[in-house]
């Protein structure tokens, strides 16, 4: 068999949003059981599940073709890779936390330390840029605990809504760097057409799920004030309404931004302002 392979989390949330992201993008699968591979219903590729951490080494390594993983883990490898598409979910910061109480106020200062976490590598990149030497304590487990467990005096671990730092009296003494799930692809290409059609498959299902559909009616003379408000990817679409004094808008709007322009729009003298939720483009 020559199909494409395509690499996915076994499991946990990223097992999850991955599945969802797939199949969204036309990718019908099924696993069964616990089964450590599936087919994509009418195309040829094979599903692979895998151990997160596994997969940049396996993706280089030529076991896969395509992988979902995170872009932490994917420095954290340190192999020769393709990032294909960053996929707008999983997103975290890497982050040198110390206790809350305690008088570090700047990386230098850690210098002499024990640094307990997950991510030696780019741990170890990090200090260096930084002219620090310090004792980097590899950990797979609960990293948060270290300091407490007195095997450190800071942790270098992901931080995403800061809650498990409060709960463990830890503050952020700087930020490494920010990582979010993303696609990735074996240098060498092969199936490389294939390849191309899911990227620009997955890619249709990320830019969608940044946007809403915004449709509005507003007074002809006011239109170029509200195109201004609601310039759309590329332009708004416009259209007459049979009261020749309005006209009808539809545009696309970045979701974040959605509330904020319809406040806008009822300022300035539009109506019936509807919200649509986009789940697949091309753009």
């Amino acid at each position: 068999m020559n199909n494409l392979r395509i690499g996915v989390p076994s499991k946990g949330r990223l097992a999850d949003l991955a599945a969802e992201l797939l199949n969204q993008a036309g990718l019908d699968f099924r696993r069964q059981d616990r089964s450590l591979f599936a087919r994509v219903r009418d195309m040829p590729i094979d599903i692979t599940f895998l151990r997160p951490d596994d997969m940049p080494v396996l993706c280089a390594e030529g076991a896969i073709d395509l992988g979902v993983t995170g872009s932490d883990l994917v420095a954290e490898s340190g192999v020769s890779l393709d990032e294909r598409l960053r996929l707008g979910v999983g997103k975290c910061r890497l982050a040198i936390c110390v206790p809350e109480d305690s008088d570090f106020q700047k990386p230098a200062e850690l210098r002499g330390c024990r640094l307990a976490t997950s991510f030696p590598r780019v741990t170890e990149e990090y200090l260096r840029s930084h002219g620090v030497e310090a004792h980097l304590v590899p950990i797979t487990g609960s990293v948060e605990v270290m300091i407490a467990l007195g095997v450190a005096e800071a942790i270098v671990d992901l931080v995403e809504t800061g809650s498990t730092l409060a709960a463990n009296r830890l503050r952020v003494l700087d930020e490494i760097g920010r990582y979010e799930t993303v696609l990735i692809q074996n240098p060498d290409r092969r199936q490389s057409e294939l390849a191309d059609r899911v990227v620009r498959r997955l890619e249709g299902v990320v830019i969608a799920r940044s946007y809403s559909l915004l449709e509005y009616n507003i007074p002809r003379a006011k239109l170029a004030e509200a195109e201004k408000i609601t310039p759309g990817f590329n332009s708004p679409t416009v259209n007459p309404l049979e009261d020749p004094e309005w006209c009808a808008i539809r545009v696309m709007v970045r979701r974040g931004e959605v509330i904020e322009v319809m406040e806008r729009l009822e300022t300035l003298g539009a109506s019936a302002i509807l919200e649509t939720r986009i789940t697949n483009c091309r753009l």
